[in-house]
């Protein structure tokens, strides 16, 4: 057996378009300045609280002068009802999942977004057959680019360091694949703060993810 683990916005789907939905819905609730979609982009991957935050200071000022609490309470709202409406699965995702099924694979996701929006944007997208284990950034006391979420994953599924695989479309799925010592390809497509993925230096770049069965082919 072997264990190949995915990111989740950036990676297996394209999300861009329904997080700034959310975020600019819960800003013009404020009567702020809404984020363009590009700095939207820049701020995926560190979470939701994370990356509303840095809109909110774009857009009005500092968080903590405000109610921040309110303020989630808004986008929170407003990203459970977009979250799955205006997204897509990039090339190649779903075949690649069910390839990899076959081959005996476990197929994980960990993410940094949470479970509440995780859940709902993997079943828009038909995805709950095809992965076999979610971790979300709540999931765990710990997130990226801490490596607790690939170890729990290998322990879950009695995998090793060697017989694992992640896969991530930025630099912090890079460290956290450093910090878990597992080996690490990454997508050039995804969010990674606007800077090409090669900066992160993974071990492989692939164009889509159909090259991850090959990986698995004589383990």
């Amino acid at each position: 057996m072997a264990l190949v683990i995915f990111d989740l916005d950036g990676t297996l789907i394209e999300t861009a378009d329904e997080i700034a939905l959310a975020v600019n819905r819960t800003l013009a609730d404020f009567k702020a300045r809404p984020a363009s979609d590009a700095d939207v982009r820049r701020w995926i991957g560190h979470g939701t609280g994370w990356l509303m935050k840095q809109a909110w200071a774009d857009s009005v000022g500092d968080p903590e002068q405000t109610d921040w609490q309110g303020v989630m309470d808004r986008f929170i709202g407003h990203y459970f009802d977009t979250a799955g409406t205006q997204s897509s699965l990039y090339p190649r995702v779903r075949e690649t999942l069910q390839a990899l099924g076959e081959k005996g694979v476990h197929r994980a996701i960990c993410t940094n977004k949470e479970s509440r929006f995780t859940e709902r944007v993997v079943a828009a997208h038909g995805l709950e057959k095809l992965i076999d284990l979610v971790i979300s950034g709540d999931t765990l006391p710990t997130k990226k680019p801490h490596p607790g979420g690939i170890q729990h994953c290998m322990t879950h599924f009695g995998e090793s360091r060697g017989s694992t695989l992640f896969v991530g479309d930025s630099e912090i799925d890079v460290q956290t694949a450093r910090a878990a010592e597992v080996r690490v390809w990454a997508v050039p497509y995804g969010y990674n703060h606007g800077r090409p993925i090669a900066m992160a230096e993974p071990d492989r770049i692939v164009d889509d993810i159909g090259p991850v069965v090959g990986f698995f082919t004589g383990l």
